[in-house]
Parts: C-alpha cells; sequence; structure tokens
C-alpha cells in the first residue's frame, strides 16, 4: 500500500526554517517563521498565561474530555471577545478547535456540506494554507485581486471588480485585520462597501481573525468582523488564540457560525459538534481553558491587555524605524508602506530572484513572495536589513 503514496510538496516556510538553521552565519536575520518574538529572539510566554496556569495547577481536579465543542465558558468568552454586541449571542453557533487552522478547517468542511457547488474567493496573496486545505478538500477556489505590487496597499477597485464575478452561495474568505501575508487593510468605509457587495449578489463571508490586537488594538481589530456579523445574513468567523495569547503550542482556536435567524443556532451548533466528532473529536482544553480564565478575571485580562499592547507598540515602532532608515538611505518615501501596514507582516513587493539575493548575500530569510515577519526584527537589525535591501536594488 504505502509504495503507492507519493511525496508531497515541501512547505515553503518549513523549509525556509530549516535553511536558516543550517547557515553558519552569525549575522544572519530571520524574518521568515510566523511567531511573535521579541528583540532577543525569544518567543515568550506572556504573564497573564503563566499566572493562570500556576491557577489552573492548584484548582484542576481532573483531565477528563470536556465536550465536543470544548468548554461553553471559552466560546462565551472568545464571543464577546471578538463581537462584543455587535450581534445578539443566540444567533452564534461555537466550537473550540486545535488552533486556528482547526477552525479554517472545519469551517471549509462546513461549506462543502452546506453546498458542495460554492466556490470560495481568497485573496491574492492569501496565507497559503488557505488554498492549501481547499485543494486538499477538492474544494473550487477563486483569486480577488488584492494587494498592489506598485502602491503595497490594497488593489480595492480590482478586488471589487473581481468579486462582483461571484454568483449567490459562493464563499468570500477576508482576513479581519493583519493581512497575511502583505500587511495591508481595508479601511472601514471599504469594508462597507464589500458588504453591500456581498449582499447584493447573496455571497456568504468567511473571516479568519487571527491577529486581534497586533494591528491598531483589540476593539479597534475586531471592527471590522463585528461590523461584517452585524450586516449580512450569515457568516463564518474562524479565530486564533496563538499570537494574541501567545500559546501557539496549545493549539486553541474558535469557530463561529452566525446566523440572524436565531432559529437556525441549533442546527449549525449540532453541525460544528459533528464536524468535531468526525474530525478529532474532542478539542484541545489547556489552551482554551487559560484564556478563558484570563477573559473572565479582571485583573489577568487587564495585565493580558497591558502586555499585548506593548507587542502590538513594538512591532509598530520597529515599522516606523526601517521605514525611516529606508527614507535616509534613499532619499524617497517609497518605503512608507512599512509603516502603514499592520501585524506581524509586510511584502515587500519585489522578486524571488531579489528575495533570493538577499538571503544569499546578506543572509537575510524571507519568504519567496517577499512577506517578511516584522517580529524578527530589533533595534541592532533595522538598519543591517534597511542597507541590505538599498545594496540589493529593491
Amino acid at each position: 500500500m504505502f509504495e503507492n503514496l507519493k511525496a508531497q510538496p515541501a512547505d515553503k516556510i518549513l523549509a525556509l526554517m530549516q535553511a536558516f538553521r543550517e547557515d553558519p552565519r552569525d549575522d544572519k536575520i530571520d524574518l521568515g517563521v510566523g511567531v511573535y518574538k521579541t528583540a532577543l529572539g525569544v518567543t515568550p510566554v506572556m504573564r497573564a498565561i503563566k499566572t493562570a496556569e500556576h491557577q489552573l495547577w492548584e484548582q484542576q481536579t481532573t483531565k477528563a474530555y470536556v465536550g465536543l465543542v470544548g468548554d461553553p465558558a471559552f466560546s462565551d468568552a472568545m464571543i464577546n471577545l471578538i463581537l462584543s454586541d455587535a450581534v445578539p449571542r443566540e444567533t452564534v453557533g461555537a466550537a473550540a478547535t486545535p488552533g486556528g487552522t482547526g477552525a479554517v478547517r472545519q469551517a471549509f468542511e462546513l461549506i462543502r456540506m452546506a453546498n458542495p457547488d460554492a466556490r470560495v474567493f481568497v485573496s491574492d496573496p492569501t496565507w497559503p494554507n488557505h488554498i492549501s486545505i481547499l485543494n486538499y478538500l477538492g474544494m473550487e477556489t477563486v483569486t480577488y485581486r488584492y494587494f498592489d505590487s506598485e502602491t503595497r496597499g490594497v488593489d480595492f477597485n480590482g478586488m471589487i471588480e473581481d468579486l462582483k464575478g461571484a454568483r449567490a452561495g459562493d464563499v468570500v474568505l477576508l482576513h479581519g485585520c493583519c493581512h497575511n501575508p502583505t500587511g495591508a487593510n481595508l479601511n472601514l468605509v471599504e469594508w462597507q462597501a464589500v458588504i453591500d457587495l456581498m449582499n447584493e449578489r447573496g455571497l456568504i463571508p468567511m473571516i479568519d481573525i487571527a491577529y486581534q490586537g497586533f494591528g491598531d488594538g483589540l476593539e479597534a481589530d475586531a471592527a471590522a468582523t463585528r461590523l461584517v456579523a452585524s450586516s449580512v445574513p450569515e457568516c463564518l468567523i474562524a479565530a486564533s488564540c496563538s499570537k494574541n495569547f501567545g500559546v501557539y503550542r496549545e493549539r486553541t482556536g474558535l469557530l463561529m457560525a452566525v446566523s440572524q435567524d436565531a432559529s437556525q443556532r441549533a442546527l449549525n451548533q449540532g453541525t460544528l459538534a459533528f464536524l468535531n466528532r468526525q474530525n478529532f473529536s474532542f478539542p484541545p482544553d489547556h489552551g482554551a481553558r487559560l484564556v478563558t480564565m484570563i477573559l473572565n478575571d479582571d485583573a489577568l485580562r487587564a495585565d493580558w491587555a497591558a502586555e499585548l499592547e506593548e507587542v502590538r507598540l513594538s512591532m509598530l515602532g520597529l515599522r516606523q524605524s526601517l521605514a525611516d532608515e529606508l527614507q535616509r538611505l534613499t532619499g524617497s518615501d517609497r518605503f512608507g508602506f512599512l509603516a502603514q501596514h499592520r501585524g506581524m507582516f509586510s511584502r515587500l513587493g519585489t522578486t524571488p530572484e531579489m528575495v533570493e539575493k538577499l538571503r544569499a548575500e546578506h543572509g537575510i530569510y524571507m519568504v519567496g513572495d517577499s512577506r517578511m515577519n516584522i517580529a524578527g526584527l530589533n533595534a541592532q537589525t533595522v538598519p543591517i536589513l534597511a542597507k541590505a535591501i538599498v545594496d540589493a536594488g529593491i
């Protein structure tokens, strides 16, 4: 049997990580892997997580299963964090998942169950795993224009024009904030125009929100998702706690199915439970329980929010420093987009050949499409990167 297996294409980011580890140069810079890192290159355990873990160790008396959709308290806490009062709670079905990726996978499974003919429209570019999972499931994928390589902003007119080609029942996958991999985001006026188009054409929005709190703050980063949820008949929301709670390895995510028709919730909730049972039965609980404890305790929540704000401001500072240094070196503001982007990532908008030149000549590692992790920088490496960009002729 095994001889019939075919080798699968290597994950480009994992391959990049391996190449970085094997590079003997002392001055190499890793801007590829998509995790937050401090100036010392460490992905820390957040203070509130440490405190909650200590409390949990003292209080927890069992490791028995919680339930097919996880602890309802986790769903309630996350729905409040992301949606607040944008929609009534009784309109939201929710299920805990193994990370944001698990939520995305379950959302695609639900779409396929509900409408096998649905096409999923994804931004060009998008997080590569979106397309990988869709292809694996055999679902039709259509790209819509999103990133303008000239301005390094959103090609909004192109996006709208492409979405006009969608038909009723198609799904539009949107990034709630901090677009991965570009860092370029819609403003709220543009979001409303997208919503109007989706309602006009009978399209179903699916929002992937993985970086709430990394862009303009917890509330501002949730604004677009809340606007969508409150403005359309139904939508799906896949949320991750990996980044904003720093619980990457705990695999903590949530999938929400929102319907303005509250009578639909029982069916939605039952479907989410069924999908969990088929794929992994019971979702992980440790990270979800820590997140719940933090969001439901005033002191822990305040400490978490304060540390998350420190992380956000640190990345904004790195963005501004890099943009300023590039302006100093070039006498041009053509890299000003770096300060305007939000989240961990920015896309330089250069060629794979230039990216390879940065790696070969300067030991700077970024994804081949020129996505770089801003959190991989620090005050010492910002001028090194800026000089390398200029020397490479980007």
